[in-house]
């Protein structure tokens, strides 16, 4: 049995036309000798009847007081009403297709609710279904606790859905199909010169999923990548090769820079105490992610997001800490594993902003990724001057 995976976003699944073409790539995979299994999205984007968005509002008005655990089971009926459908479809074209829920599909998972994390996959009953050469068809973003409560995966849930199942099956690879035809250099409406990428590593692309770029769930990534199992990025909609993910091999010259990510809407947080006074904890208690940490005695610098300031000002407040904040900020990041020990990259990225005027807040680096703090208004340029310096 060779296995392939095929996950089909939201979008993929939107019409009556999108559906017969996800329905024509499993079964010329089928056709081709591959046993697909199939992983779906709920159907559409907010708005349409069953997508999670909308079935999401349902719950408005209710407010804080939503339950957890009943939050999940609405939420996950989305990708059962996809799956009964798109295994309807094929079946009507004359293949054997069956739909499972995540629980029937065998994905354990804990019990956090709304972002749940998959333990297990018993994959016994998908492998006995393709054995028999019935296509399954598993509702993504979402799994069964071993006391039978059901998980929702959090966002692009449906991604992690299609690489456990692809470690589990031991599956030739996985693809995922969307509206796009693979991860680019840079976010087109920003950059007009920005081109898909043929290939690009696991690690390249979890920097650009974590800096940004809305391409794949970087959990996704990471369980492909524990298992070695290449992921394609491709387009639903035509028969472009879409983006290989994969070790990088060994025949692919090293790139200095694959590309470059970015994210809105961030506020530069800065404190200036002379000791310690747990504010990293606190923030912590509070639920507030921080990124871009730089300390110093007698001085912390990080950025939050936006709509995060007024609960970070008033848990410092209790610390007796003024911050000093700065709004309207966007992180832009530079990724490639090339740039891990070369010289001058630095200099590169400083030089190029300074000729276009831009001002740097703020660095971090990584082995794999250098990033900028910069004013919102100066962000289109700062990757457009990015993306020519390193010639993406």
């Amino acid at each position: 049995m060779k296995i392939v995976v095929q996950k089909f976003g939201g979008t993929s699944l939107a019409t009556p036309e999108a559906r017969k073409l996800a329905v024509d790539r499993v079964i010329k995979t089928k056709e081709e000798g591959y046993s697909p299994v199939v992983v779906v999205s709920a159907i559409g984007r907010k708005g349409d009847p069953y997508a999670t968005d909308t079935l999401l509002s349902l719950m408005e008005g209710i407010g804080s007081s939503v339950p957890e655990r009943e939050r999940d089971l609405l939420l996950s009926c989305g990708e059962v009403i996809s799956a009964a459908l798109v295994a309807s479809l094929i079946k009507a074209r004359g293949y054997e297709a069956r739909a499972f829920t995540g629980a029937q599909a065998g994905i354990i998972t804990d019990g956090c609710f709304g972002n749940a994390m998959i333990k297990e996959v018993k994959a016994e009953v998908l492998l006995d279904a393709v054995d028999q050469g019935c296509i399954p068809v598993i509702a993504g973003f979402q799994g069964v606790t071993e006391e039978g409560e059901v998980t929702t995966l959090g966002r692009g849930g449906s991604d992690t859905t299609a690489a456990a199942l692809g470690a589990a099956l031991g599956a030739e690879w996985v693809d995922i199909f969307t509206d796009v035809e693979g991860i680019m250099t840079a976010d087109p409406k920003i950059v007009k010169e920005a081109h898909i990428l043929e290939t690009i590593t696991y690690q390249e692309v979890t920097e650009m999923a974590y800096n940004g770029a809305r391409v794949i769930h970087p959990r996704a990534v990471e369980i492909a990548m524990q298992r070695n199992i290449p992921l394609r990025v491709r387009s639903t909609f035509c028969d472009s090769p879409g983006t290989l993910i994969t070790c990088r091999p060994f025949w692919i010259s090293e790139k200095l820079v694959t590309g470059i990510a970015h994210i809105t809407h961030l506020a530069q947080v800065m404190i200036r105490v002379s000791e310690d006074r747990e504010i990293f904890d606190a923030l912590a208690r509070a639920g507030i992610s921080i990124d871009l940490i730089n300390v110093f005695p007698g001085l912390k610098v990080f950025a939050i997001k936006e709509d995060q300031v007024e609960v970070a000002a008033e848990e410092l407040k209790k610390l007796g800490v003024v911050p000093q904040v700065t709004r309207g900020l966007t992180k832009v990041t530079v990724v490639g594993v090339g740039m891990r020990a070369v010289p001058g990259i630095m200099a590169r990225i400083v030089k190029a902003l300074e000729k276009e005027g831009i001002e740097i807040l703020q660095t971090s680096d990584s082995n794999s990724t250098i990033s900028c703090l910069v004013r919102e208004e100066d962000a289109q340029k700062a990757i457009t001057a990015l993306h020519e310096e390193f010639q993406l």
